[in-house]
């Protein structure tokens, strides 16, 4: 290492150290400055900020966010915190680099008790600010006893010029982008979502706790041909209807869940517990069926899914339940805006059900999945109507019992036979088509990185459904579909939901 270096490295500190050596230099007489960001690429935007940033004080420290709570679209940050944090130290005007483990400043305005706390031109525009961070930050820095000083230069944007040199996106994606960038900015998808927000809407669907049992390999079995695997552990999720509800719960006015519970191994204590708070659950209990549980092994380092077991009973409501479930969600759809129905074929959605559906004039949304129980049987063409149709591309053509057919000739015929002319075809890595009044919106995936595929469908269903009910623009609506898409198949299972913010700031990273 060169002295250059070795010199560099030197300043950057842990949290906990930082705040030991800042106490000594506050002693002594020091005053402190504090700048925190991300600093993904270092431009000249960042230098000159720093730069006037020191005139500031006599000592300057700058904290960086760690990498797992960088929230900046796909494949950010681009360059690792260690990276970052050796770029920023090796600027003659920082004395002291630290990491924050936290995922906002606020903490480390607590640990650093800045004189004065630095931001960029941007922060007087506090409305632009979608965390409502800017606020938080401004409380915590008061309550330290400093003050906040806006710097006031060339302003850049590393998104931007990630976006424009380091692309995370094949060219087509990009030409798409930039088209999309010539009709709407980040600011206006936003205030498309910001129309969900006074929303009251109803899901409907199966419950389906999501179980991963991860297992390291062993090997093969020495008497017979089985592969042998080690426990480690067991996770489980609130899937199916579940997340559909979580996945509205940070956009809509409030959800209303109207589902069943198993009549044994009902598990309600933990549905109830892995709701949103503006989840209201409404449900029947199931006769001789317990609450349904896909228990999935999964081998713990590449989450391959080595098979899965269904504890279930997917024979249709008796006729008791089934009273009982109409008049619920007949008192449930009196003062909703939209439901969304998330159809698993597991018995819930009978065919009454289904006609009840089609008489509501509430917007009628659905989806109905193909699984390993229900793929004979299960159809979207045994619903009466719907307002709004969201389907995989291979449900699609199972329901048309057609391999090769165009998506046009098979979307037509499906809307003209159910009286729709809204639906949306997800398509896996070729992204969404999205059919709207005759016309056709093609999207390209958005995802750079797939852990978990499980569940996408269920967030794709729950924004889109909702934007389309909203009046959203069409060619939006293909576009945040795909936003939510990726955002999604980042996660494990139903490990989290779609949340307002995290969508925000994707969208912001993709369109600047």
């Amino acid at each position: 290492m060169t002295s250059a270096a070795a010199r560099s490295a030197d300043k950057i500190l842990e949290p906990e150290e930082l705040g030991k050596r800042l106490a000594e230099l506050r002693a002594s007489g020091s005053r402190i400055v504090h700048a925190h960001g991300v600093f993904d690429l270092l431009h000249i935007g960042h230098i000159r900020h720093l730069q006037e940033a020191r005139t500031f004080g006599d000592v300057l420290v700058v904290s960086l966010t760690e990498d797992r709570h960088v929230n900046k679209g796909p494949d950010r940050p681009a360059f690792t915190e260690s990276l970052r944090a050796e770029a920023i130290a090796a600027l003659g005007d920082v004395d002291f680099v630290t990491i924050s483990r936290f995922p906002s400043a606020v903490e480390m305005i607590g640990i650093v008790r800045p004189h004065v706390y630095v931001k960029g031109p941007d922060y007087r525009q506090p409305a632009d600010d979608v965390t409502g961070g800017i606020k938080r930050e401004e409380e915590a820095v008061h309550a330290a006893g400093g003050e906040i000083c806006i710097t006031d230069d060339v302003t850049f944007s590393s998104s931007s010029l990630i976006n424009r040199f380091l692309p995370a996106y094949s060219t087509g994606v990009q030409a798409y982008l930039d088209e999309f960038r010539s009709r709407y900015s980040a600011r206006d998808v936003r205030g498309f979502l910001d129309r969900l927000a006074t929303m009251r809407v109803v899901v409907v669907g199966e419950p389906i706790l999501d179980e991963y049992v991860y297992c390291d390999q062993l090997g093969k079995s020495a008497k017979e041909p089985v592969l042998a695997m080690r426990y480690v552990n067991t996770e489980t999720f609130a899937g199916g209807s579940l997340a559909v509800a979580n996945h509205l719960a940070d956009f809509c006015a409030s959800v209303e869940l109207v589902t069943f519970v198993g009549s044994y191994d009902g598990q309600e204590r933990f549905i109830r517990s892995n709701l949103k708070p503006n989840v209201r659950l409404n449900f029947v209990y199931k006769t001789d069926s317990p609450t349904i549980v896909k228990r999935r092994y999964v081998e713990a380092t590449l989450l391959s899914k080595l098979f899965e077991v269904y504890f279930i009973n997917d024979t249709p409501l008796e006729r008791r339940d089934e009273q009982e479930f109409c008049s619920l969600l007949d008192a449930r759809l009196q003062n909703a805006d939209a439901v969304v129905v998330s159809d698993f074929g597991h018995g819930l959605v009978t065919s009454e059900v289904k006609r009840q559906l089609g008489r509501s004039e509430v917007f009628l949304a659905v989806n109905t999945q193909i699984n390993a129980a229900n793929i004979r049987y299960h159809a979207i063409s045994s619903y009466p109507r719907a307002d709004y149709i969201c389907i995989n591309e291979g449900e699609l053509r199972l329901d048309a019992r057609e391999r090769v057919a165009s998506l046009d000739s098979l979307v037509g015929e499906l809307n003209k036979k159910m009286g729709c002319d809204r639906t949306l075809v997800t398509r896996g890595s070729n992204g969404v088509e999205y059919y709207a009044d005759g016309t056709s919106y093609v999207c390209p995936s958005f995802a750079t990185r797939v852990v978990d595929r499980i569940g996408s469908g269920d967030a794709v269903l729950a924004l889109s459904a909702v934007a389309v009910a909203a009046g959203v623009p069409s060619d939006a609506v293909a576009f945040i579909a795909n936003v939510v898409g990726a955002q999604k198949v980042q996660v494990v299972g139903n490990r989290s939901s779609i949340e307002k913010i995290a969508t925000h700031k994707f969208i912001e990273a993709l369109l600047k």
